[in-house]
C-alpha cells in the first residue's frame, strides 16, 4: 500500500472556504485503478495557520504515479492555483509506502466526517 499526503497551511478565517473547495471539486479518483480511499484532514491551529492534510490510499505506489500523470489528475488540479491566497506557503507533499498494516475487522469504516 501507498498513502500520499499534502500538507496545506491555511490562513486563518480561511478554513470553511478552503473546505467548501475539496468537497466541492470532482477528483474522479474513483476512475483510477488502485485508488482506495481520500481523506481531508484538519489539523491544529497555529498563530497564522490551520493546517490540513489531504491523504489518499494506493495499492501500490505505481497506482499512485499513474494518477499524477494522468488526465484525472489535470482535470481535478486545474484551478488549483486561484487557491494561492488561501495558503501560507506551499503545499507539501509526503509518500509513504506502508511496512505495517493492522487493521480491526469487527469495525466499519466511517462513511463520512463528524463535526
Amino acid at each position: 500500500m501507498f498513502i500520499a499526503m499534502n500538507r496545506f497551511k491555511v490562513v486563518k478565517g480561511e478554513e470553511k472556504a478552503f473546505e467548501q473547495i475539496w468537497a466541492s471539486r470532482r477528483t474522479r479518483l474513483e476512475e483510477m485503478e488502485g485508488f482506495i480511499s481520500f481523506h481531508l484532514l484538519r489539523g491544529p491551529e497555529r498563530e497564522d495557520h490551520t493546517l490540513y492534510a489531504s491523504h489518499t490510499m494506493w495499492e501500490t505506489k505505481a497506482s499512485f504515479l499513474a494518477w499524477t500523470t494522468s488526465q484525472q489528475f489535470r482535470d481535478s488540479h486545474k484551478d488549483a492555483g486561484k487557491n494561492k491566497p488561501l495558503y501560507v506557503g506551499h503545499p507539501e507533499f509526503e509518500g509513504f509506502d506502508a511496512v505495517l498494516e493492522q487493521t480491526n475487522a469487527g469495525h466499519d469504516a466511517v462513511a463520512e466526517a463528524t463535526p
